[in-house]
Order: structure tokens, then C-alpha cells, then sequence
């Protein structure tokens, strides 16, 4: 049963307290990577038959198998994955970053330039579950900022074989290279390169905790998007909401893993038994349900405030990768959050329709950092240079100025390098 609390009544510690993986994998992965490293192609056919019992002739997956993957996959999922590509697009579009120049002062020119990454990996979790949306949403935007090289990794099953709906995903999302390989040694692949797969500049895609220290450990050979943790939802909602909505929803995130955690605020005791209710109600007909159920009851919770001002100062506080609005004016309560991944406004927009259409990312923030990191974007795939440029008589104006500050910290190089060009 999941556990209500009052809040002012309950220690803080209980209120804010999150699941924290206990798995230590440091030691193990860092052997994975130095063996990939050494060995290649070699070690990622010896872990995919460890891990994935998958015995391998090749790594890479051929376009025959794409198109044989997209057409198993079915009209109508493929009519799905379509529009909700388009979706995805035309939000992200809007990311796109232009260069520019400025050159307002005589004999001075200065600009920033937007540069994409040249190569970037992605990441497709496998295992209990297969996410064609985390093809679209990690591929669109890379391939938006104009990134040449797309290269997805994914674990392959027993069979040698990739789920029909992630190549439908990757043939939709214009992946360009795809690699039957998972797990930390997968990262380890793309950081540093192999006889098959190419080093990349970048890595994202979520994964279980392996993938997550992989990518910790590989940062600084390459860019990551995030160390993603255990999916998160929190639902602020008023008394007026439908408490078989509000259970569905939390449901939707605890389904995902043990250490996931749903939490609804409300202010509304009547409410919060309600939803408590209909969760033990819905919880057997999940399939998922042993996860959901472990979830619920390890990290899950309902938190009565005393009004929805303060509902919203308590989500600020968790800093939730999900946040729903559920209420009649959710616009009202919009800029008074600042801490949140992604938020879903209203009583009919529920998390899910994040995950897969209707556009926004869904590779968010997780574990409070949303207090400081944004959701995956285009700005993920690009960087910037800037560039300057002073004809003589510009610069001769402001030498004293820079040999002034240069002075000031004790850099008289700094100093001599600009006045050396007046004194000629």
C-alpha cells in the first residue's frame, strides 16, 4: 500500500527521501572498458554471448535486416512511429541555434559559430523491454542539429535478433549505423572506437546501472547527455480530480522499475485515499505488476498539503523528471514551478503522452537534478566557437585596456603582447 503523508507533521527526511540504487558496479565496468579497449571486437562478441547469450557472426546490423525489422514491425505501428516522428520534429525545430555575427564598432568584428558533433551514439536499453520512442527522441534531435553520423548500440536477444519495433524506429529516425551490442561494454565501444564500431563524440541513451557508470567513467574521451537514475513522476492535483486518473498515472512510471517513484501531492485528504484505493484496485491488471507493486510500496507516496501553492513549493523542492498539473487552471501555477523535467498541464495530458507523441523530449532530467539540467534537446548535439576580429586601428584603441587588466594580474606578457603592437 502506498504510504500518505501530512506534510509538517512527517520529518522532511521522509518527505524528500529518494530510492538510491546499492549495486556498486565501479570496479567491474572499469574491467569492461579496459578490455574493450585491448581486445575490440573480440570482447564485445565474448560479453554479448555472456550477458545476451547471443553467439554472433557480426556486430553490424545490415540494411536487409532494417527493412526486414520495419516491415515485422506493421503498417500501423510504422503510421504511428511516422506521426509521432513529426511530432517530435516540429518541436524540436525550434531548437535550432543560428550562427551570428556583430560588428557595431568601426574595425571590429566578432561572431559565434554553430558547429554539429560530428558523430554521436545512442543508446537503446534492451532486456525486460524494448523503447522505440528512445530511438526517436535521442535520433530526431541529433539529426535536426545536422549531426553526420548517427550510430545506435542495442542489446541483441538470444536469437541474434533486434526487436522489430526499435529497427522501424531507427529506419523512421534515419539512424545511419546500428550495432547488435549492450551493456557497459557498449559505451566502452563508443568512446573509444573498435575494428566495427566508429568512435563517437558524444554519447546518450538511458540504460540500467551498468551503462550509467559506463558513461560516467567514459566522460571526458566523450560528451554524455546525463547519468540518467530511476524514472520519476510526481502529480500535484486538486480535489476535484478523478482519483482513477491520478492512480493511473503514478502507475505508469512505477511499472518501470523497483526503484522507480511515484508521488502525488494534493490537497485533499478524501483524494489522497481515494488514489491509494484505486492504485491496490489497478495494480493486478499490469502486467508489470510485481515491478509496479515493489515500486509502490518501497518509494511511493502521497503528500497532503495545506493548499496547492504549497503542493507546487514541495515539487520544486523533489525537483521530479515528470510533473503533472492536475487541475482546472494549471496555467495559474505554471511559472511558479522552477524545478521539473518536463510538465503535463491539465487533467487530460497525462505522462504518457510525453513518453511517446506528442513531441517534447522525454530523455529528462532524474534525481533531483532538474534543479540545474534540461531535458535532451538539439543544444545536445551542437557546439559553439566564437571568432574575433579588430583591424589595426580598432585595437590600437583599446590596448591600454587590456594591458591595464593584464597588469592588474600581475600577466605582464599578457601586457607587453598588447602594447608591443601600439609602440610600432
Amino acid at each position: 500500500m502506498i504510504k500518505i503523508y501530512k506534510y509538517g507533521e512527517v520529518a522532511p527526511e521522509e518527505i524528500f527521501a529518494r530510492a538510491v540504487p546499492q549495486v556498486n558496479v565501479e570496479a567491474v565496468v572499469a574491467d569492461i572498458i579496459a578490455d574493450v579497449r585491448k581486445r575490440g571486437d573480440k570482447a564485445l562478441f565474448e560479453y554479448t554471448e555472456k550477458f545476451d547469450k547471443a553467439k554472433l557472426e557480426t556486430l553490424a546490423v545490415s540494411r536487409e535486416e532494417i527493412e526486414e525489422g520495419a516491415a515485422a514491425a506493421g503498417a500501423e505501428f510504422l503510421d504511428v512511429l511516422t506521426k509521432a516522428a513529426e511530432n517530435i520534429r516540429n518541436f524540436h525545430k525550434r531548437q535550432v541555434r543560428n550562427s551570428f555575427v556583430i560588428s557595431e564598432k568601426p574595425g571590429v568584428v566578432m561572431g559565434q559559430k554553430i558547429i554539429p558533433i560530428a558523430k554521436a551514439g545512442l543508446y537503446v536499453p534492451g532486456g525486460t523491454a524494448a523503447y522505440p520512442s528512445t530511438v526517436l527522441m535521442d535520433s530526431i534531435p541529433a539529426k535536426l542539429a545536422g549531426v553526420e553520423e548517427l550510430v545506435m548500440v542495442t542489446p541483441p536477444g538470444p536469437d541474434g535478433k533486434l526487436p522489430a519495433a526499435i529497427l522501424a524506429a531507427a529506419k523512421v529516425a534515419g539512424v545511419d549505423k546500428i550495432f547488435k551490442v549492450g551493456g557497459a561494454q557498449a559505451i566502452a565501444a563508443l568512446a573509444y572506437g573498435t575494428e566495427s564500431i566508429p568512435r563517437v563524440d558524444k554519447i546518450v541513451g538511458p540504460g540500467n546501472a551498468f551503462v550509467a557508470e559506463a558513461k560516467k567513467q567514459v566522460y571526458g574521451q566523450v560528451s554524455i547527455d546525463m547519468i540518467a537514475g530511476p524514472s520519476e513522476i510526481l502529480v500535484v492535483a486538486d480535489g476535484k480530480s478523478d482519483a482513477s486518473y491520478v492512480a493511473a498515472d503514478l502507475l505508469s512510471q512505477a511499472e518501470h522499475d523497483k526503484l522507480a517513484s511515484a508521488v502525488l501531492v494534493t490537497d485533499s485528504m478524501e483524494l489522497a485515499e481515494n488514489v491509494a484505493a484505486e492504485i491496490e484496485k489497478q495494480l493486478p491488471a499490469l502486467i508489470r505488476e510485481e515491478i509496479a507493486r515493489a515500486s509502490i510500496e518501497n518509494n511511493g507516496k502521497i503528500i497532503v498539503a495545506d493548499d496547492l501553492w504549497k503542493a507546487i513549493d514541495i515539487a520544486n523542492e523533489i525537483a521530479p523528471e515528470h510533473l503533472e498539473l492536475c487541475m482546472d487552471s494549471p496555467f495559474d501555477y505554471l511559472d511558479a514551478v522552477k524545478n521539473a523535467g518536463s510538465i503535463f498541464m491539465g487533467r487530460s495530458c497525462p505522462e504518457a503522452l510525453g513518453d511517446y507523441f506528442a513531441g517534447p523530449n522525454h530523455t529528462l532530467p532524474t534525481s533531483g537534478t532538474a534543479r540545474f539540467a534540461s531535458p535532451l534537446s538539439v543544444d545536445d548535439f551542437i557546439k559553439k566557437t566564437q571568432f574575433t576580429y579588430y583591424t589595426e586601428a580598432a585595437f590600437s584603441k583599446d590596448a591600454p585596456y587590456v594591458a591595464r587588466f593584464a597588469k592588474e594580474e600581475g600577466l605582464t606578457g599578457h601586457a607587453r603582447s598588447a602594447l608591443i603592437r601600439t609602440e610600432k
